[in-house]
């Protein structure tokens, strides 16, 4: 693992930090639950098609470009040195698809909250199967062939970019998650990370992080064993 700017440990021990590469650039919000239940729920997929109604009702006749919510993300990818219009966060491709009339990825109770989160906040939010997690998880930007295979697409490219790695490799971006990692019927562990940069300050953060835990507790179960926001600008 490369040099860590910050760092925090979770129930079990293993560790998720920032890499000093980033210091000063980019802010992360973890979150961990545990004895989470998978499980379809109609209600959650129903805020999730009302979020998208009410977000093509809000940005009707406007492009990606000129919603201003949209400029946390793409200073992200830009702080990272990334082309947010060639790559785009996963936040904005949920707005994208809500702008088109498109309905809302259905998956599960987990992915759902996750994506009703993201489209709230407009932030991309990595959601990961911590069991499938190995060793220590680092944010960082990825190395030349650093890769992993997509949900329901081939593989992610990684170099140059932002990500989140493991002792087998990338594992997450704001982009895309990994099918590696995904959650599953059988997930019980999760680990979320919410990415912004360094400007999103600490108590922002914190405030995303406590609607998604209750996004995930409320429509899962389980309790949340990490909460804690890595990085950001100092001062704040």
């Amino acid at each position: 693992m490369t040099g860590a700017a910050d760092e925090i440990r979770l129930i079990e021990g293993r560790r998720v930090a920032l890499d000093a590469a980033l210091s000063g650039l980019v802010s992360v919000g973890v979150l961990a639950v545990d004895d989470f239940v998978v499980r379809d729920d109609p209600g959650l997929a129903e805020a999730l098609a009302a979020r998208f109604a009410e977000l093509r009702a809000r940005h009707a006749g406007h492009t990606p470009a000129d919603i201003r919510e949209l400029d946390e993300a793409r200073r992200l990818y830009r702080a990272a040195g990334v082309d947010p219009t060639r790559t785009r966060p996963s936040s904005e491709a949920l707005l994208r698809r809500a702008l088109k009339e498109q309905p809302p990825p259905r998956v599960n109770n987990a992915v759902d909250a996750c994506n009703l989160a993201s489209v709230t906040f407009l932030l991309p939010i990595g959601l990961y199967d911590r069991d499938a997690v190995r060793g220590d998880a680092i944010v960082r930007l990825g190395c030349e062939g650093d890769e992993h295979d997509g949900i329901r697409k081939g593989p992610v490219h990684l170099a140059g970019r932002l990500g989140l790695f493991d002792a087998l490799g990338p594992f997450g971006s704001p982009s895309s998650d990994s099918l590696r990692t995904c959650v599953l019927e059988e997930t019980r562990r999760l680990l979320a990370v919410v990415f912004a940069t360094a400007s999103c300050a600490p108590a922002t953060m914190r405030g995303h992080l406590d609607v998604l835990a209750a996004l995930l507790v409320d429509h899962g179960g389980g309790a949340v064993t990490t909460r804690a926001v890595l990085g950001g600008a100092a001062g704040h």
